[in-house]
Parts: C-alpha cells; structure tokens; sequence
C-alpha cells in the first residue's frame, strides 16, 4: 500500500481524534463555564455544535477521499477511506482500553 496514502490517513484520523478530545473536554467541562441552562439556548448550542462537529469530522474523514473519487482514483480513495477507518477504530480500541484499566 501506497505509503503516502496511509500517512494522509493516519493525519486524518489523528486530527479527527484530536478535534473529537477537544469537544469532549468542552462538554466535560460545560457546566463549569456556562452554569445551568434553563432557556433552549442550551439546546440549541447542542444541536449547532453537533451540525458543526459532523461537517469538521466529515471533512477530515471523507475530504480527501471525494476529491480522489473525483479526479478518477477511485481505488486510492476508496483504500484512504478505509485506512482513515482503520485508524480511527485503533484509537477506539486503545481508548477502549485505557478504560477497562
């Protein structure tokens, strides 16, 4: 396999693990920084953090393997999406892990 191709994948998936650390730490951390909600602002920032979270993530994930689909290296794109999987289900094991401990 292509070694370049698992490299941009493992920058993928490492980003897209670094932005999802980022959110979960802000929403640890919420309460602290807001306090309590009691109106749907509360709500609504949930919902606009989640359209954002899903397009950064997307993004990182399915970006680079699109523009490959498109410019006619279907096979490439089709072994980055994989690999970018690959990796991000590693970091779920360790995590996984790193709980069990």
């Amino acid at each position: 396999m292509n070694s370049k191709l698992v490299w941009n994948s493992l920058v993928n998936a490492s980003a897209t693990f670094i932005y999802s650390s980022l959110v979960a730490w802000f929403l640890f951390n919420a309460n602290s920084v807001f306090g309590k909600v009691n109106d749907f602002t509360g709500p609504l920032f949930m919902l606009m953090l989640l359209i954002i979270s899903a397009t950064v993530t997307g993004y990182f994930v399915l970006g680079k393997p699109v523009q490959l689909y498109f410019e006619n290296h279907k096979k490439e794109a089709v072994k980055m999406l994989f690999t970018t999987l690959a990796w991000l289900f590693s970091f779920c094991l360790v995590l996984a892990l790193a709980l069990l401990k």
